[in-house]
């Protein structure tokens, strides 16, 4: 493989996203590249007064079938494959020139699609053929032609050329990038038209919705200082066109770069505070909820929060589904957090949070309700897939196992508390009264371990309150240690052999109990 400089002689260029291309062309131009371009292209650089060839004139072939076929010639790919030392001879017998350089880039597929109401037929139509064809033929001949795919790279590739030609480090590089650009083009590809079939076919009954290969692709937005810890690489990665309300598309407007840990536990925050749409304030340390509280009136709503576990809100994440107001900002002032989430800052929040430079602050547009989506997680040598949990329990879905019936305001704390364990670390047991958790249990090998917790944490707070379980209770022993502690209900499952012991222990102490049908263990 030639591994020297290559000499640019002949470029050609046919892009989709034609930022900077005038300018590149321009500079090309100026060193006495000649160019072959393409459609749009072409009438682009002929109006800013750069000389471009035609690629039909260039193949001595019309453009056909509305622009379909246009590149798919022999003297295009030969001129981009042909090897300079050993295919001279064949390129002259039939009249193929090399071709040193090309800059392309694809038709806007992803753009396409995210538009709203884009049509299957749309998305097709934007499916590049050539371009993809011609980007590979030119990283695969990386020994004598370069490739660029990003109008980035514009700048430093003709600061190069200025030096006498492409080295093969910087062709290298480029190729590189180049296959990363066509594999995550089709890989985009691949998962709408999968996603388009998952959803056409599958229901409640029919579960086998997911494809048989997976393609994953992502972009990078920026490096982290470390991961989890110091010694740890990390970085942070996108999905393509990622337009979501979510913590990457968060608004920064004070303090730090976010470290790996800080979008972590922002990101199980926001995942929370997304279950409610009353004024809710989500506390999450070490990516599981410390204080949650929903109501009416934000300020409360925030304080019956922060209350519900002072200590570990200290160095956590405070989420708002609501402006932040002065009075919220001076109370949060008052202890050391990390982050404060919300949907707008009042300039008189913005103000007090000032005096803490490093606080980081994240507007998060709006906060909408989960959506149906598949969860990844890596495991070593492969990947476990699942839909996400966004399964919301309805007061009708839930079945009454004692004698004691609930109250109407238990059923509330209930279907509060659930939203609530389900972004808890199995094993999970949560105690909550008036819209508000008082005691959490999480990430427990043992459940009655984790009661045992929830009920230290909650102290005082648990006469009236519920208690909510992420699984069943195999034994009874944990009605026990619940016993006489001022729990009044339990809502859990069910779906334990040893159910009849449970409910019989619950009817025993006089605790009312439902059963939810479904679990919500979190890993």
């Amino acid at each position: 493989m030639n591994q020297t400089t290559t000499l640019i002689k002949r470029a050609l260029i046919s892009v989709s996203n034609k930022t900077g291309i005038v300018e590149f062309a321009k500079g090309l131009h100026g060193l006495g590249v000649e160019i072959i371009s393409t459609g749009g292209t072409k009438k682009a650089l002929l109006e800013a007064g750069i000389p471009a060839r035609d690629i039909s004139d260039y193949t001595g072939f019309p453009e056909m079938m509305d622009g379909r076929v246009k590149t798919l010639h022999p003297k295009v790919h030969g001129g981009i494959l042909g090897l300079r030392d050993t295919h001279k001879e064949v390129a002259e017998t039939h009249g193929i020139q090399w071709i040193d350089l090309v800059i392309c880039n694809l038709y806007p597929f992803s753009e396409t699609i995210q538009k709203p109401g884009a049509t299957e037929d749309e998305a097709i139509e934007n499916i590049d053929i050539g371009g993809p064809t011609m980007i590979r033929s030119a990283a695969k001949n990386v020994g004598w032609v370069g490739v660029v795919v990003d109008p980035s790279d514009y700048a430093a590739l003709l600061d190069e050329l200025k030096q006498g030609g492409l080295s093969y480090e910087t062709r290298k590089r480029l190729a590189i990038k180049a296959f990363g650009h066509t594999a995550q083009y089709d890989a985009i590809i691949h998962n709408y038209f999968t996603d388009l079939s998952s959803r056409a076919k599958r229901s409640e009954v029919e579960r086998s919705g997911l494809t048989e290969v997976l393609n994953l692709t992502y972009t990078k937005l920026f490096d982290l200082r470390y991961g989890e810890n110091p010694h740890q690489l990390a970085a942070v990665y996108t999905e393509p066109n990622n337009k979501g309300s979510n913590i990457l598309n968060a608004k920064i407007l004070q303090g730090k770069q976010l470290s790996y840990n800080n979008i972590n536990d922002a990101d199980g925050a926001l995942s929370l505070l997304k279950e409610f749409t009353d004024p809710a304030c989500v506390i999450v340390k070490h990516a599981n909820p410390c204080g949650v509280a929903v109501g009416d009136n934000l300020p409360e709503v925030f304080e019956r929060a922060y209350q519900a576990d002072p200590l570990s809100a200290f160095g956590g994440i405070i989420a708002l589904n609501r402006p932040c107001t002065k009075d919220i900002a001076e109370a949060i002032n008052k202890f050391f957090v990390e982050i404060v989430i919300a949907t707008t800052f009042e300039s008189d929040a913005l103000t007090v949070f000032a005096q803490k430079k490093n606080l980081r602050l994240l507007e998060i547009s709006s906060v909408t309700p989960h959506e149906p989506h598949t969860e990844y997680r890596f495991v070593d040598g492969g990947l476990l897939v699942q839909d996400a949990d966004t399964k919301r329990i309805e007061t009708h879905e839930l079945k009454t196992v004692t004698k004691k019936q609930s109250s109407q305001a238990e059923i509330k704390d209930m279907l509060f508390a659930w939203k609530v364990l389900k972004h808890m670390k199995s094993n999970a047991i949560l105690i909550a009264r008036d819209n508000t958790t008082v005691g959490v249990g999480v990430g427990q090998v043992s459940r009655v371990d984790a009661v045992d917790i929830a009920i230290k944490k909650a102290g005082v707070k648990l006469q009236g309150s519920i208690l909510a379980s992420d699984a069943f209770f195999p034994f009874r022993d944990s009605i026990d240690h619940i016993a006489n502690k001022g729990i009044t209900a339990i809502i859990q499952p069910g779906g334990s052999v040893k159910d009849e012991e449970v409910i019989a222990a619950c009817d025993e102490h006089g605790i009312a109990m439902v059963f939810t049908g479904v679990r919500c263990f979190k890993h």
